[in-house]
């Protein structure tokens, strides 16, 4: 992520850059892009506050490091945020290989850093918040994507939505009401 991708003022994240590692020649190089997997994977999503000061703060010593550092200072991937003390860019996995270290530290159960995706959205179902919604957090491209995958999580809401029925036709359960 670039930090052109940050709105402060409107407090907005937008997903539109990619870098990926490939194998070429038996070598190991990074590949960045001003596009997104697929259309629906560009969006942009809110900045919430907790994240919005670890940014700025991040862009703080940022700033610090490249006076620091002086010329040792990689200048060449200035715009990005997720760079290391001398200015290199972190490599994709890097928070994947790290989240397995947290893990074994912690000693929690092994997932993938990307299993995380899967948590975020059972979350926000359990919390009601729309199928819709959740596919455009996601930036799946298609609707049925999402509902393939989330749907037996929605459980909870069906059964609301048969009280509702049964309420709105005056069958529903009312405690209190013996008749």
């Amino acid at each position: 992520m670039k930090w052109a991708a940050v709105d402060f003022e409107q407090n907005t994240i937008e997903i539109c850059h990619t870098v990926t590692t490939v194998r070429l020649d038996g070598k190991e190089v990074l590949v960045e892009s001003n596009g997104t997997k697929t259309k629906s994977s560009k969006r942009t999503l809110p900045l919430v506050p907790v994240f919005r000061e670890r940014l700025l703060a991040l862009q703080e010593e940022q700033k610090e490091n490249r006076k620091l550092c002086g010329r040792c200072y990689n200048k060449k991937y200035a715009d990005y945020i997720c760079v290391d003390a001398m200015g290199n860019l972190l490599k994709p996995d890097y928070l994947s290989n790290s989240f397995q270290i947290i893990l074994q530290n912690y000693h929690l159960r092994r997932i993938r850093f990307h299993d995380l995706r899967h948590s975020c959205a059972s979350l926000l179902l359990a919390n009601g918040v729309p199928m819709k919604m959740i596919q455009e957090w996601l930036g799946h491209s298609d609707f049925s994507t999402t509902a393939n995958i989330y749907s037996h999580l929605d459980y909870a809401s069906k059964v609301s939505s048969a009280e509702a029925m049964l309420n709105g036709l005056g069958m529903g359960s009312n405690p209190g009401n013996d008749t």
